[in-house]
């Protein structure tokens, strides 16, 4: 897998990642961009960075054992009286594939196991393996509507919620939704779109030296992976550090009201519908902050994470491109404060 810490450029896509594994809560990211832009690359050598995470030993569910309020059936029933084992494993980037059906996404009820037995037998889904985790949709735009849905009302409740013939079964489904996509292949609903806590747009590199780094540095990978991988794996191991390190650290943030003033106008002077876009600005300005080593959010934190949160958000007229507008506008708006 190519290193993270070696992709050439395309930071804005890198920061909004990490910031999204930094605080889940953010909402996820969706990436947009023309083809060959690294996009798939990028989030999937994401694994090599992610931290660790602690689950209880043998959950199909992974339950978090601080959280015992949100085990699924199977632990609260086991661990009513006791202490669950646990265990840590590294958190792992899921992907769903397009062709993914509705029962392959949310797991199934054996209803007949149900009848015979009186007790519900459960197969878990994709979105049982992504709790915890990062669950990858490429080519987002081409998944079915009600998918779509489903992933994302999981992704905001932390819940993946099951009833078949009257019967229902729920389970913790926590986990950084990232999906990538052509919008040369189609866009997503305006309600899908401002569901997504982030968006950024790639493009390939225009500069010469860029563009000559980034095949230099593929030809190198595709001759000796091994060798290439240990070359970078000090830098992937101390930004590995810094995002364990950013996660601890933003327990420790609070959130001064003149932050919240500066989002609020932020919203207002960008025409924002709700307060979705408030509490996202906040929470990656947050993140922002934590992952620069500092527990004080500064307007500048609010500035680099505003065009990530707004973008996707901005009212367009007809035949208007989407996701573009002056990031001095950001700026300006905040300048007298």
């Amino acid at each position: 897998m190519f290193p993270f810490t070696a992709i050439v450029g395309q930071e804005l896509m890198k920061k909004a990642l990490i910031l999204n594994v930094i605080d889940p809560g953010i909402g996820g990211v969706l990436v947009k961009g023309e083809k060959g832009t690294a996009k798939s690359t990028t989030i999937r050598a994401l694994e090599q960075i992610l931290p660790p995470v602690t689950h209880i030993k043998d959950c199909p569910f992974h339950c978090d054992p601080r959280q015992p309020e949100k085990y699924c059936p199977y632990c609260a029933e086991k661990y009513v009286d006791s202490k669950p084992e646990t265990t840590v494993s590294p958190m792992k980037v899921v992907e769903l594939p397009l062709s993914a059906t509705e029962d392959r996404v949310a797991g199934t009820l054996d209803l007949e196991a149900v009848l015979q037995t009186g007790k519900k037998k459960f197969e878990p889904g994709i979105l049982a393996q992504a709790n915890g985790n990062l669950l990858y949709v490429d080519e987002i735009n081409l998944l079915e509507d009600y998918i779509v849905d489903m992933l994302l009302d999981s992704a905001a409740m932390g819940v993946n919620y099951i009833e078949r013939e009257g019967v229902s079964f729920t389970h913790p489904a926590k986990f950084v939704l990232v999906g990538s996509m052509n919008p040369e292949e189609g866009d997503l609903r305006p309600q899908l779109l401002d569901r997504f806590g982030m968006s950024v747009e790639v493009k390939g590199e225009k500069k010469m030296g860029v563009r000559t780094e980034v095949v230099s540095r593929r030809l190198e990978f595709d001759l000796d992976p091994y060798s290439f991988i240990d070359k970078y794996k000090e830098e992937s191991e101390a930004l590995a550090k810094k995002i364990v390190e950013a996660k601890n650290l933003i327990k420790e943030i609070e959130t001064d009201r003149k932050i919240i003033e500066m989002a609020a106008r932020l919203s207002l002077y960008f025409g924002m519908e709700g307060h979705r876009a408030d509490i996202t600005m906040i929470r990656s300005a947050r993140a922002n902050a934590a992952y620069e080593g500092r527990t004080v959010v500064t307007k500048e934190d609010l500035e680099a994470i505003a065009p990530l949160v707004l973008a996707h958000r901005l009212k367009k007229k007809p035949f208007e491109k989407t996701g573009e507008y002056d990031l001095s506008d950001v700026h300006k708006c905040l300048e007298d404060l």
